[in-house]
């Protein structure tokens, strides 16, 4: 198995289970919401776009350039979410989840731009 859906499964359970619990608003969201600045509105919007991410990162098994484009807009919230966190004055520990699921949403991109070539 070649490492391309490896992190696209990868991501999708990341993406759905955060996603998923900002939707609902659970109350870790709420309290990570509330600290970083956000409303449960606001956050509620983000795990939409996740959600709607995910949506994506499947369809492009079938559709790369699909694919390609969600991971591109997950990139764009992790640097939401780096920016959010220093801003609020957290440190490598709170940051790092998106750090993390940035490089692997980056592998992902580049191996599926690689791909499309």
């Amino acid at each position: 198995m070649t490492p391309t859906p490896i992190l696209a499964g990868l991501l999708v359970v990341a993406f759905a289970a955060a996603g998923s619990a900002k939707l609902a608003a659970v109350p870790t969201m709420r309290a990570r919401a509330e600290h970083v600045g956000f409303s449960v509105a606001a956050y509620r919007r983000i795990g939409l776009l996740e959600v709607t991410a995910v949506l994506g990162l499947l369809v492009g098994a079938f559709v790369p350039a699909i694919g390609a484009l969600a991971a591109a807009g997950l990139l764009i919230l992790l640097g939401g979410a780096i920016v959010a966190h220093r801003r609020s004055g957290d440190g490598v520990r709170e940051v790092a989840p998106a750090l993390v699921l940035g490089l692997a949403t980056l592998s992902f991109l580049l191996l599926v731009l690689g791909d499309l070539r």
